[in-house]
């Protein structure tokens, strides 16, 4: 699965990867950092194999997926994923798809159902904790340790690694965030192909940098992100999956979230797997959004 399909919305040009287009039921799936949309290849061939229409968007910034103009700010702040998310879903005419996301999907998912209460019938995160997007949030050292590269990355010299050596820097994210030989080189290779986009490094320095406060955002998503600080209850059905050998997101960071949903809720953590789930055990990940998300 490698051709891409166009859609537009106000801000961006969005491409993204499609399975069984006349599936009853629709679901998309959301990449996070560093990765692209080829994460979900075995996902989502389980999940058209069932029945699903499935569509899995680059993020701005990744892959094929462009902004409309030059001047528009090139924010990778979680706001702003979460209404591209919206709008996606909007250019395309879906009614109240699966959403599940992984990493910086998994926070574009959230967000967009923090701001629609109809964006999806159904909510999957994987690796991500609901309710961590705040700069003043507590974070342990354990975690903190676990967050150098957001820091380094709002130094001068972690600017110049992102835009000039790129590939290395993920690269390292890959080797350390789950158990050693994961992966093969051609995966790899793969992902990194995504972050040839030209926007890439902006969208990505100005993620992290804003999420801490070292950046402001764009006055174009200032109500949306006040919409969700702090982080809004949500109705939706949801599933967290979590690896529990996870070496960036703590599989603690997803504890005791519960307060968060007001409908039905559940977590599971995966012995044994890092931080990419999607790709480390596809199968399990495509069950569990099955079996989550069946028909009552």
């Amino acid at each position: 699965m490698s051709a891409y399909h166009h859609v537009k919305t106000s801000q961006l040009d969005i491409a993204y990867l499609e399975w069984n287009p006349a599936g009853a039921r629709t679901a998309v799936l959301l990449h996070g950092w560093p990765d692209s949309p080829e994460c979900w290849n075995s996902v989502a061939d389980k999940l058209a194999a069932s029945g699903y229409r499935v569509l899995c968007p680059a993020l701005r910034g990744f892959g094929p997926t462009r902004f409309l103009r030059a001047d528009t700010p090139r924010s990778g702040e979680l706001a702003a994923l979460g209404r591209d998310l919206l709008d996606f879903r909007s250019a395309l005419g879906l009614e109240r798809p699966v959403l599940v996301g992984h990493d910086w999907g998994a926070r574009a998912a959230g967000n967009a159902c923090g701001l629609d209460a109809d964006a999806a019938s159904h909510l999957v995160l994987l690796s991500v904790g609901y309710g961590t997007n705040s700069p003043d949030q507590p974070v342990p050292l354990s975690q903190a340790r676990n967050y150098w590269y957001h820091w380094f990355m709002a130094t001068p010299r972690g600017a110049a690694t992102v835009r000039d050596s790129r590939r290395e820097f993920t690269r390292y994210m890959w080797d350390t965030w789950s158990p050693a030989g994961w992966y093969e080189e051609a995966d790899f290779d793969e992902a990194a192909r995504a972050f040839d986009n030209p926007d890439w490094a902006e969208v990505v320095l100005h993620s992290y940098r804003q999420r801490w406060g070292h950046a402001q955002g764009d006055p174009a998503y200032a109500e949306d992100a006040a919409r969700l600080t702090p982080a809004p209850e949500l109705a939706v059905p949801t599933l967290v999956l979590h690896g529990g050998a996870d070496a960036c997101n703590s599989p603690a960071t997803s504890e005791g979230k519960d307060a968060y949903f007001s409908g039905r809720y559940q977590r599971r953590v995966l012995d044994g797997i890092g931080h990419f789930p999607q790709r480390e055990t596809p199968q399990a990940v495509a069950q569990a959004i099955l079996r989550f998300c069946e028909p009552a």
